[in-house]
Parts: structure tokens; sequence; C-alpha cells
């Protein structure tokens, strides 16, 4: 064998080994994510024994969803919640939500020693309300990020938020 097929040989051995690795990788589309628990309320799950609704967070069930790899985890995963957006067969299961709310947006979130602070906009004034709405809202926002191990109390600031 001449020393230019011996080398032409090696070229395409090498190409043919590497296109058994790389093709594959390039064709498998990998399902990139991470999976999180969205909380919303359901009524049926949260009523004493003669049927009045508690507004506890026993009532609380979580949906699974995927978010993107990120570096913000915890703030993904809030600002998908505030979306509000239940399927339709959760909304069958009785699942129900009141985000969106018009003007609420996450501002900024800080984690320190376990606290997460959560900062809001809330240009509307939409977070406030009757006892049971307001400690709903609240109850699927922390219990949203507190699924997260570091996270171990929640704070919303500015502190008028939520308030009935």
């Amino acid at each position: 064998m001449s020393k230019q097929s011996l080398i032409f040989f090696v070229i395409l051995s090498f190409l043919v080994v590497s296109s058994l690795y790389f093709v594959p990788l390039l064709l498998h589309k990998e399902d990139v994510g991470r999976a999180v628990q969205l909380f919303y309320y359901n009524p049926k799950a949260d009523k004493d024994e003669t049927g009045n609704i508690l507004c506890s967070q026993n009532g609380l069930q979580s949906v699974e969803r995927k978010i993107e790899n990120s570096t913000m985890p915890i703030e993904d995963t809030i600002n998908l919640l505030l979306k509000g957006e239940l399927t339709e067969a959760e909304k069958k299961q009785g699942l129900m939500t009141e985000y969106p709310l018009p003007g609420l947006e996450l501002k900024s979130t800080e984690l320190k020693n376990g606290l997460l602070t959560l900062t809001f906009s809330d240009t509307e004034n939409k977070t406030g309300g009757g006892s049971c709405r307001v400690g709903i809202l609240w109850f699927q926002i922390e219990a949203t990020a507190k699924q997260f191990p570091e996270v171990s109390s929640v704070r919303f600031l500015p502190e008028e938020l939520f308030q009935p």
C-alpha cells in the first residue's frame, strides 16, 4: 500500500468513526430543561366537613411544567406560575388560578440564608382583596418557591402586596 493510500485510509477511517459518534448527537434532539412544580388552587380539595371552603393551603395542588435550564430557576418558575396557564384537563380537575393579574410583575428575587425575597410591581393594585383571595394568591407563590430546597421562607415586597 502506498503512503498516499495509507493516509487516505486513515482519514477515511477517522471520518467514519467520527460520524458514528457525532451524527447521532446532532440528530438526537434531547429534551433539555428542568421539571418544576407550579401550585394552583382546587377549592374542592379545601372544604371542611360541612362543605365550607377553608381558603387554606390544603387546596393547593401541583402541576408539572418544564423550564429551560438557566441560572435563575426560582425566578423562571415564579414567572411561569404568574402566567396562570392551566390546561383544559387541569381546569376540569378543579384547578383554578387568578393569575395572570394585570399589572403584576416580578421585578427581582434575592435568596439569602434560606430567605427568598420576591419584589413585585403591582401597577393596577390587583393583589389586594378579601382574605381568602389574597391568601390563596400568596400560598400559590410561596408553595411554588419552597419546592426549591434552598428556600425555607418567602418574603414579599412591597409588604402592602397580598393584603386583605
